[in-house]
């Protein structure tokens, strides 16, 4: 048989593959409605044996048990049935659970062993950098305003990730909701499930009924807490504007999360039982949480999250996870879930409203540009393979980043990539205040976060001891 028969063979199978096991969720679906406690079981058991990745198959096997022991969980997961509207529960069922996680697992490992590359399991792309809101402090706010990615360029980066297994894109900028080809491209690339971080602010009835209609779009609304905080650093009335658009949103049962910036300034609010069980009346389905960084627009160093208070958010949020129906994710004290840092091509990688292609939401420093080079030869270029080889950045996974916790990474990586700056004022991570602050920052949470790692792993060693006596 020869290559290119070969080729249109597996496709083939992988396709009937896909259809099988999409058959077979969507008709466990169609049950959970009548009785969920029953179902939800079964289709953790469906997923877990058709998964072959071990990684996600322990992920699928930890919600089961998660599930099945745990009060608060049978209610979250109980409500993704009741809440949320049937067509977009099953697009995204379908979506993400059989295309980026079934089958596209086997497709990245096609294309890693050819092309001795890791694919990721996403990639956080800008479709524009124009924002109709201008908030204080903004990690994106030095690129230029005006930068956009015309649609085809959009859609051959999505053509060229599904070819790659590649079916969940994250969409940040600039406001997503401003690009005017959004929809268009959701709709387009039907396969694929987008979330977006959002402002919120241009969610009205008629993107809202169109969200609902696609059915593989989920909106993260960026919130700093009460109205109070919010408005402060995005502008008067947004928390408002943000809470009409989730109820257009939970009336129509689509689903969304919430996305929170957390500072020095509000480390006890956004750990409050208060506002958590606020979010989670107001429809919010998970929460990403975000430490501020100082770059972009007016850094500020004095809003990094101190020592201690990173500290109490590492004990807080796993007890969090145990005690609220609302899934949280703490991307820089989580990266024993994740072993270490994400970035880099690692899981993810982010592409800005020029094209420029950065490690990092954060990590505003490029080699190529989408424009001039595919996803498959950017993937392959020094500067991810300099960053993917420093992987994990520590041995204590409470200090997965090579910002803030390992800076002298990041400025070795940058210089022998030959990596440029993507806009003025980003290398001030690397050197002067900023750069020397970071420096000591890292040091200082090094000395809190060694004690907490030692004493995790040696309440690990003795619960594996007793599993296995």
């Amino acid at each position: 048989m020869s290559g290119e028969r070969r080729v249109a063979s597996k496709l083939n199978w992988e396709s009937a593959k896909r259809y099988v096991s999409t058959q077979v969720i969507t008709q466990i679906l169609s049950y959970l409605e009548g009785a969920p406690g029953q179902n939800i079981p079964r289709l953790f058991r469906v997923v877990e044996a058709l998964i072959r990745d071990p990684v996600q198959r322990k992920r699928i096997h930890d919600m089961k048990v998660a599930y099945a022991n745990n009060p608060v969980m049978q209610s979250y997961f109980n409500s993704l049935f009741s809440g949320i509207d049937r067509g977009m529960r099953n697009r995204l069922v379908c979506n993400y659970v059989v295309n980026s996680i079934l089958m596209a697992n086997s497709r990245r490992e096609q294309v890693e062993s050819s092309e001795k590359i890791h694919v990721p399991f996403t990639i956080l792309i800008d479709p524009t950098s124009a924002c109709n809101l201008k908030c204080a402090g903004c990690w994106a706010g030095e690129y230029a305003k005006h930068d956009e990615l015309e649609p085809e360029l959009l859609d051959r980066i999505f053509s060229e990730a599904n070819e790659m297994g590649i079916y969940s894109i994250v969409m940040s900028g600039g406001e997503p909701f401003v690009y005017p080809h959004l929809l268009e491209m959701a709709a387009k690339h039907d396969d694929m499930v987008f979330m977006l971080y959002t402002n919120g602010t241009r969610i009205d009835d008629q993107v809202a009924d169109r969200l609902q209609e696609l059915g593989n779009i989920v909106p993260a609304f960026s919130l700093e807490g009460w109205a109070e905080e919010t408005d402060a650093r995005r502008g008067e009335g947004v928390f408002d504007r943000i809470m009409a658009a989730m109820d257009r949103l939970k009336s129509r049962g689509v689903l969304f999360g919430a996305s929170v910036t957390i500072t020095s300034k509000n480390v006890e609010t956004i750990a409050s039982d208060q506002f958590l069980d606020f979010l989670v009346d107001r429809g919010v389905k998970f929460m990403w949480t975000f430490h501020y960084i100082p770059i972009g627009r007016d850094p500020d160093i004095d809003l990094m999250v101190k020592p201690e208070q990173r500290a109490y958010l590492a004990e807080r949020i796993p007890n969090i996870r145990k005690e609220k129906p609302l899934p949280i994710a703490d991307f820089w004290n989580d990266g024993e879930l994740t072993n270490g840092c994400i970035a880099g091509g690692n899981s993810y990688f982010h592409i800005n409203a020029r094209g420029d292609v950065e490690p990092c939401a954060f990590a505003h420093f490029s080699v190529d540009n989408i424009r001039d080079r595919s996803l498959k030869e950017i993937l392959s270029g020094q500067f991810f393979t300099e960053y993917q080889k420093r992987q994990p950045f520590s041995s204590n996974l409470l200090r997965p980043c090579p910002i803030i916790d390992s800076p002298q990474a990041l400025r070795e990586i940058v210089q022998k990539a030959g990596a440029h700056a993507t806009h003025a004022g980003a290398e001030t991570v690397l050197s002067g205040e900023i750069g020397s602050f970071l420096d000591q920052r890292s040091q200082e949470w090094q000395r809190t976060a060694d004690p907490i790692w030692e004493e995790r792993q040696k309440a690990r060693d003795t619960g594996e001891q007793r599993t296995a006596s």
